[in-house]
C-alpha cells in the first residue's frame, strides 16, 4: 500500500491537516508543563500576622434595642385653657421646670372665696367664744347666789319661793354655757372645714402650673397654646424621656442563663454598648435587670444594662450592638479572624513555615470575637500565618511577606 500517493489530492490534505494539529498540541503540552512548573516556582505576596497569647474576655454579643431610663407623659390635672407654654419641642427640661400654664383665674377666685368664708367663721368662733366666757362668768355668780340662799333659807330670812328662783336660773344659766360650747366646737370644726377648702383650693391653683416631673427630654408638642384642655384627658401634653442614664435592652439564648446568672452572682457584670454608627464611642454600663421568664417563643431572655449616658450617644429606640463580658479568660492563642478559612473538613489556615513555605493547618476555632479568632487547638504561639492573599496558595507554595504589614 502506498504511504503517500501525491496523485490524490484529497488524501493529502488530510494528512497535512493531521500533522498540522500534532505539531500544535506538542507544543501546548510543553507550555502548559512549563506554566506549572513556573507557578510552582512562584513567590506570593502575601500579609502575615503572628499568633500572640494573651487573656482575651469571654463575650456574649447581641444585638440590642435602647429604650429610655423612665418615660413620662405629661397631662394637666385641672381642666381650662393653655394660656402659655414655657419650653421647645426636643428641648431638656429639669425636675420643677414650668412646662404650661393653664388658665388660673377661676381657681384663684375659688381660693379668695374660701378665704373669706374662713375669716367670716373667725369672727363667729370669736363671738360663739365670747359668749360662752359671759354665760360662764354668770353661771359662776349664779352658783354662788345658791349656795348664799340655801344657807339663808334654813335661817328662815328667804322664802322657798325665792330660793327656788334663784335655784332655776343657775340651772338655766349651765344649759346655756352647755350650748356656748356646743356652737363655739360647731364653729371650730367649721373653721377646718374652711381651712381645707382653702389648702384644696391652692392645689388646685398649683395645678394650674404644669411642670416637668423628671429630668429629661421633651418630645413634640401634642397641645398647643390657646388650646381648651379637660383635667388627666387625652392625648397628653407632652411625652418626657430620661435618657441620663439610660438603658439597652437585649436578648439572650436561654442555654447562656445559667453563666450569666453564675457570674452575677460574683459581682457586677460589664456590658458595652456600641452603636451603630461607628463613628461614635461605645458606652460601658453594666447589669441591672434579668428578665424572670424566657420567652417560649424564641427561647430567649431578656437583659437589661445600665449606662450613664453622659453624652447622649445612646438614643431612645436606636438599635446598638451590645457585648457582654462574662469573664476573662488567660494564656488564650489568637489570630486576626481573616486568616482563618473554611472548607469541607472544616476551619484551617495558612501557617507559614521557617523556610517560607505554606502548609495547610486545620484548627479548631473556639469563638471569634470582632475581629479576632480564638484558637482552641491547630495552632501555636509565635506561629505566622497568612491573613491574606491564600486565594494564590496551596501547599509548599513559597511566600514573601509584604513589607509594612
Amino acid at each position: 500500500m502506498r504511504l503517500l500517493d501525491r496523485t490524490n489530492p484529497v488524501r493529502w490534505a488530510r494528512m497535512l491537516s493531521f500533522v498540522f494539529c500534532g505539531m500544535i498540541l506538542l507544543a501546548s503540552c510543553k507550555k502548559n508543563a512549563s506554566n506549572v512548573q513556573s507557578r510552582m516556582q512562584m513567590t506570593v505576596p502575601v500579609t502575615a500576622a503572628v499568633a500572640v497569647q494573651k487573656d482575651v474576655p469571654v463575650q456574649i454579643e447581641a444585638v440590642g434595642s435602647v429604650e429610655a431610663f423612665r418615660t413620662v407623659s405629661v397631662k394637666a390635672m385641672v381642666g381650662g385653657q393653655i394660656t402659655h407654654i414655657y419650653f421647645e419641642e426636643g428641648q431638656h427640661v429639669s425636675k420643677g421646670m414650668l412646662l404650661f400654664t393653664v388658665d388660673p383665674r377661676p381657681f384663684q377666685d375659688d381660693l379668695e372665696k374660701n378665704q373669706a368664708n374662713l375669716a367670716k367663721d373667725l369672727a363667729y368662733v370669736k363671738q360663739a367664744q365670747a359668749n360662752l366666757a359671759k354665760d360662764i362668768a354668770q353661771q359662776r355668780n349664779a352658783q354662788t347666789e345658791v349656795k348664799r340662799y340655801a344657807g339663808l333659807i334654813h335661817q328662815g330670812y328667804v322664802s322657798a319661793e325665792q330660793f327656788d328662783q334663784i335655784r332655776t336660773n343657775a340651772q338655766s344659766l349651765q344649759a346655756t354655757v352647755r350650748a356656748d360650747q356646743a356652737l363655739v366646737q360647731t364653729a371650730q370644726q367649721t373653721i377646718g372645714i374652711d381651712q381645707s377648702a382653702i389648702d384644696s383650693s391652692k392645689l388646685t391653683l398649683e395645678y394650674c402650673y404644669v411642670r416637668a416631673p423628671i429630668d429629661g427630654q421633651a418630645g413634640s408638642l401634642l397641645i398647643h397654646e390657646g388650646n381648651l384642655i379637660k383635667a388627666n384627658d387625652t392625648p397628653s401634653l407632652v411625652v418626657i424621656n430620661q435618657i441620663q442614664p439610660i438603658h439597652v435592652t437585649f436578648a439572650v439564648p436561654q442555654e447562656q442563663l445559667d453563666e450569666i446568672k453564675k457570674y452575677k452572682a460574683l459581682g457586677q457584670l460589664k456590658v458595652e454598648a456600641i452603636p451603630a454608627a461607628e463613628s461614635e464611642k461605645s458606652e460601658i454600663g453594666k447589669i441591672d435587670f434579668i428578665d424572670n421568664a424566657v420567652d417560649p417563643a424564641t427561647g430567649t431572655v431578656k437583659l437589661k444594662g445600665l449606662f450613664n449616658n453622659d453624652d447622649k450617644t445612646l438614643w431612645p429606640g436606636r438599635f446598638a450592638n451590645v457585648k457582654l463580658t462574662l469573664r476573662d479568660e488567660p494564656n488564650a492563642i489568637v489570630v486576626p479572624s481573616s486568616a482563618v478559612l473554611t472548607g469541607q473538613m472544616g476551619s484551617y489556615l495558612f501557617a507559614i513555615k521557617p523556610d517560607m513555605t505554606v502548609e495547610i493547618r486545620p484548627v479548631i476555632v473556639e469563638r471569634t470575637m470582632g475581629d479576632e479568632s480564638v484558637i482552641k487547638s491547630g495552632l501555636r504561639s509565635g506561629e505566622k500565618v497568612v491573613t491574606d492573599g491564600q486565594l494564590l496558595l496551596g501547599p509548599g507554595a513559597k511566600v514573601e511577606v509584604k513589607k509594612g504589614e
